[in-house]
């Protein structure tokens, strides 16, 4: 669960949150720290070198939901999605896709991959990263992605920033 549980998608609400992200400290070095609220434990977010990832959105559970209605809830975080992202292009320019699918499969052959995809994974996470980069003059990559970690889990929006560039590593294997 984040911290955006039971709130509904407010597309002013993600803008705003997405372009925040641009102006916070990022930590310099150190280890991945997932965020918690202290009183319910909800996600808030994850920092880690360079680079922090917030909620931005959660669906409800899918716990005994079952197509068309699981197909419904897909289908709506992917709008949700494409709607922040074409607002996005209108400000900072075509965006471009980050399939995290080689990341994803060296991680589950047990080779170590970047700290920034190893965190979204560890927040089950596994969407592609619809990202831009350097905006403005930040210097900093922006993206978001929608995931779940099984059919029963909420779909989750979230977005990230980092000082660096995000891409895809080679499919090199």
């Amino acid at each position: 669960m984040t911290c955006r549980a039971g709130e509904p998608f407010a597309l002013a609400r993600a803008l705003a949150d997405v372009e925040a992200l641009l102006t916070v400290p990022l930590p310099g070095s150190g280890p991945v720290v997932a965020e918690g609220d202290p009183e319910t434990g909800e996600w808030t977010g994850t920092g880690g070198d360079g680079f922090r990832i917030v909620p931005l959105w959660e669906g409800d559970a899918l716990t005994g939901v079952y197509a068309p209605e699981w197909n419904d809830a897909q289908e709506a975080a992917e709008a949700h999605l494409a709607a922040l992202a074409a607002e996005l292009d209108r400000r900072w320019g075509p965006h471009h896709a980050v399939p995290l699918h080689v990341p994803l499969l060296r991680r589950q052959e047990g080779a170590r991959v970047d700290p920034l995809f190893e965190a979204l994974f560890r927040q089950d996470l596994y969407g592609d990263l619809v990202v831009w980069g350097p905006v403005g003059g930040t210097g900093r990559w922006a993206g978001v992605t929608v995931g779940h970690s099984d059919g029963d889990a909420p779909l989750v929006l979230a977005a990230l920033v980092s000082d660096r560039p995000v891409n895809a590593p080679d499919d090199d294997r």
